[in-house]
């Protein structure tokens, strides 16, 4: 048995979450203050600490070093209703197991505490310099939805490290924002940071734009000139739009990457480098692959580590807080608390928004000038961009058709004696699982979430997973 002490203001979620470790057979105690948990510590040192960011007087994690002093190498996790991406990184750096967001499901952060209890991993970085504060940036990720909690973390667990990364979603969603947000946050941030667009680039010219070259190697080439992956020592460099590279180029971005060397256009001689590696795509490198137009070898050595951006349909919880702040950036004299019409959100949550944030911020900035200084209104906005109806058209065709068959095939092979509703139960059966795992796949495993996305009881949504094998 193990003792798990909460640190949690809610009532209700240290009674609701502490009744769910006692059953699992855990030794659980209860604080509301930083304080308080941590004179609990003192007087009997947890096997694990649960921490809540936002406390009254000291907050979370603020109080993750003193509570580091008191358990030793005892698992701490924190959890939070109010997360960005500081808070996550600030956690990871301070060591923390894992990071929690309200509300959770109380099974996936059940087995947050066992896997936390089971490794008692020693963690003892210090909190003392945090990450740089990026709140007052205009360029930021913004959002408080779920996808965004989920990606908050997943670049505070990889900016810490010097692994490559790529980051996958599409036009417009901000993967430029992520990798600036990776590099701000991590070892390298002193260095610069180099976005290096491959698409935008002359096919003749990339080579040396990326690599450099040396004096006489082609017509032009007057002086040595020092490539992109050069200029970026120390730093980071975003091979952005990497699904258009060349495929004489993907061979060579590959051996740069694995020998950590370049040999510039017209040298004979490789020069060490000294650079992080992310990249970035809004193509389907699975597709490009198979079609023998990109290289296996270097998807996987640039996908180490990779992040799916989630596109704004799958986040409208943000599209108030990302219009607000698109306003102030073209209307600063609106301030922090400007209030939008209620009429223009549901506007805006009603859009397909096919070009994302950046779709969305266009929107904004054109609402402000046809406003005039006014509030903004529906009839300000442009028209919405709709996806063609053919397209729509042809993907129901595609649905009814399949249905179809499937029914006359199963009613073809179903025996005279089955049950009158056996065929629906079966048709349940098909659609229901993968229905299921897209919607826990999109909520980053949150049952909660996930239940209220389809309209039904946590419970029902519990029973379904077990009745299916999915829990």
């Amino acid at each position: 048995m193990s003792r798990v002490l909460i640190v949690d203001d809610e009532a209700s979620i240290c009674w609701a979450f502490g009744e769910y470790l006692e059953d699992l057979g855990h030794d659980v105690v209860v604080a509301s203050t930083a304080e308080e948990g941590l004179q609990l510590a003192r007087d009997d040192a947890p096997d694990a600490v649960v921490l809540d960011v936002r406390l009254p007087g000291m907050d979370g994690l603020s109080a993750m070093g003193a509570f580091r002093e008191r358990v030793g190498a005892a698992p701490i996790i924190i959890i939070t209703a109010f997360g960005n991406l500081d808070t996550a990184v600030s956690a990871v750096e301070g060591g923390a197991f894992d990071y929690l967001v309200k509300p959770f499901d109380l099974d996936q952060a059940g087995a947050v505490v066992q896997r936390a209890l089971e490794t008692q991993r020693p963690r003892t970085k210090s909190v003392a310099n945090p990450p740089p504060h990026t709140e007052g940036r205009a360029r930021r990720l913004i959002g408080s939805s779920a996808p965004m909690q989920a990606l908050f973390k997943q670049i505070a667990l990889v900016a810490a490290t010097d692994v490559p990364v790529l980051i996958t979603g599409e036009s417009g969603v901000g993967k430029e924002l992520v990798a600036r947000a990776i590099h701000e946050h991590g070892a390298r941030r002193g260095g610069t940071f180099l976005p290096a667009c491959l698409a935008a680039m002359s096919p003749g010219l990339i080579e040396a734009e990326l690599f450099g070259h040396v004096r006489g190697s082609f017509t032009g080439a007057s002086h040595d000139r020092k490539g992109l992956l050069e200029l970026a020592a120390e730093g980071t460099v975003l091979l952005d739009e990497i699904g258009d590279a060349p495929p004489e180029m993907q061979i060579k971005l590959l051996r740069a990457i694995e020998n950590r060397e370049i040999t510039p256009v017209g040298d004979a001689r490789p020069r060490p480098i000294n650079v992080r590696f992310l990249a970035a795509t809004n193509r389907d490198l699975a597709k490009l692959m198979a079609a023998g137009e990109f290289r296996e070898d270097l998807y996987f050595r640039l996908g180490v580590f990779p992040i799916h951006v989630p596109p704004l349909r799958d986040r409208l919880d943000d599209v108030p807080e990302l219009a607000r702040h698109f306003l102030r950036l073209v209307d600063p004299r609106r301030g922090e608390n400007h209030v939008l019409r209620d009429e223009l959100i549901l506007e805006l949550i009603a859009r397909p928004w096919r070009g994302n944030v950046r779709e969305l911020r266009n929107a904004i900035e054109r609402a402000a000038i046809v406003a005039r200084g006014g509030p903004l209104l529906p009839e300000h906005l442009p028209p919405a961009i709709k996806p063609p109806s053919d397209d729509l058209g042809a993907t129901t065709d595609g649905l009814d058709q399949t249905i179809a068959r499937w029914t006359e095939e199963a009613l073809a092979n179903q025996e005279s004696g089955d049950e009158a509703d056996s065929l629906y139960d079966r048709f349940l059966a098909r659609v229901e699982p993968p229905m299921l795992r897209s919607i826990l796949r999109r909520e980053s495993g949150n049952k909660a979430l996930a239940a209220q996305r389809i309209g039904i009881h946590r419970s029902t949504l519990r029973q379904k997973l077990r009745r299916y094998g999915l829990e």
